[in-house]
């Protein structure tokens, strides 16, 4: 019991000082690493991570699936019509070439990783953190449009890095288990992916369905919507457990299946998740520490070399190819290239590598440059958000009222990051 000890007095030490920690440069992922390192120092922490790792990592996957059903329940598809709309610049053409570019890479600088497992890293580490980036969309110096498109980003691509993971994952298993093939890879996939995708959208579609019927019908009560909204990422997890199906694709799907019958899922699933995403958001960065701290003596510069590679020229040479033809100006796709952070999904995605797959050869490389990349990522685009903000802020307030930063709006928020 020492580690949950130790994280509630924490956040309730937060709790007292959080009002004038925001006035300064340390950020609560920051605050919260820092002491999951320090929780190593304590007598029998050691043993306890490993005798209570799989308990934390369900944890930290419930989490997981909470975002992603509710980020699915949230999009508004109308809002992201047409090929010109920044979003879907950044999470079609901008998230495909950050897994490929990843994965190059990690042929090159880590090296000793196979095609597959070199994909597995690029998919781990291609979502963006909304937590560490919700400076960035919340700040009103930002123009409208270039904070809607980076928080619409980061709340989506979370849930479509999964698929993309569980891909390589399932050709890396298979590959060492020699059924590449043998006809057993397909099997594979299509319960991976296909079961889940039919889980979500079954469980979604009755799901919402009974729900918009019973509200309509004035049939439950307005406090128990909630309760009602949350059973149906939980009800995906036990199904997929199940049918040995992603329980991660399922959420996904059921968010976006809800919303035909019941048009308020996303809401009611932001209600909670706002009310307890952000003590799982401390938590997962706090047991984030405790791994860095465990696996400190094994980091070495490769993997800190990719790591910078990782939040530079992987994710900014994908978002400026993705903004080509948009009129923006340099500055501005600097900005939004930079302020790209790995947190949450990447730390909660390697966990769940690290469970399943961890018999992989280039197990050790993975989670080596996954840890590098996060931890270098809370410090760097926390000291460095409110300084670019207002470097950023002069450069676009030199522009005129016509240049494209300024254009009306292209999608409207999706009620804030979750």
């Amino acid at each position: 019991m020492t580690l949950i000890t130790t994280f509630i007095l924490l956040v309730f030490l937060y709790s007292l000082a959080s009002q004038r920690l925001e006035r300064t440069i340390v950020t609560p992922p920051m605050l919260f690493t820092v002491a999951g390192m320090l929780a190593m120092l304590l007598p029998s922490t050691v043993t306890e991570l490993g005798i209570e790792r799989r308990d934390l990592l369900l944890i930290a996957e419930l989490g997981l699936v909470m975002t992603l059903f509710t980020d699915a329940s949230r999009v508004d598809l109308r809002l992201l019509k047409g090929w010109l709309s920044l979003p879907v610049r950044l999470l079609s053409t901008g998230l495909l070439l950050t897994i490929v570019l990843g994965a190059a890479c990690a042929m090159l600088v880590p090296g000793g990783l196979t095609w597959w497992e070199a994909g597995i890293l690029g998919a781990i580490l291609a979502p963006t953190d909304a937590g560490l980036g919700l400076v960035i969309v919340s700040s009103p110096l930002v123009p409208e449009r270039i904070r809607q498109a980076l928080n619409v980003e980061t709340g989506l691509n979370d849930g479509l890095s999964v698929p993309f993971l569980m891909f390589f994952m399932a050709l890396a298993v298979a590959e060492g288990k020699g059924v590449l093939g043998h006809g057993l890879l397909p099997r594979f996939l299509g319960e991976q992916l296909g079961y889940g995708a039919l889980i979500g959208l079954v469980i979604g579609l009755a799901g919402g369905w009974l729900l918009g019927l019973a509200r309509s019908h004035r049939w439950m009560a307005r406090p128990v919507v909630q309760l009602g909204v949350v059973v149906l990422p939980v009800a995906c997890v036990l199904a997929s457990e199940a049918a040995g199906a992603s329980m991660f694709i399922a959420a996904f799907v059921a968010g976006l299946a809800a919303k035909a019958g019941f048009r308020e899922v996303g809401r009611h699933s932001v209600e909670f998740t706002e009310g307890w995403g952000q003590l799982l958001n401390f938590f997962v960065f706090f047991l984030f520490g405790t791994f860095v701290a465990k696996h400190w003596a094994e980091m070495n510069l490769a993997v800190v070399v990719y790591g910078a590679l990782s939040l530079t020229l992987i994710r900014m040479l994908p978002v400026a190819i993705a903004l080509k033809g948009t009129g923006l100006g340099v500055p501005s796709v600097v900005f939004m290239g930079w302020f790209g952070p790995r947190g949450l999904a990447s730390v909660v995605l390697g966990l769940i590598y690290v469970d399943r797959a961890s018999n992989l050869p280039g197990e050790s490389t993975i989670r080596l440059a996954v840890m590098a990349t996060v931890l270098l990522s809370i410090f760097l685009h926390g000291l460095t958000a409110m300084p670019g903000i207002r470097r950023y802020a002069r450069a676009v307030g030199a522009l005129g009222p016509e240049a494209p930063e300024h254009r009306d709006r292209e999608v409207r928020s999706v009620q804030g990051p979750v």
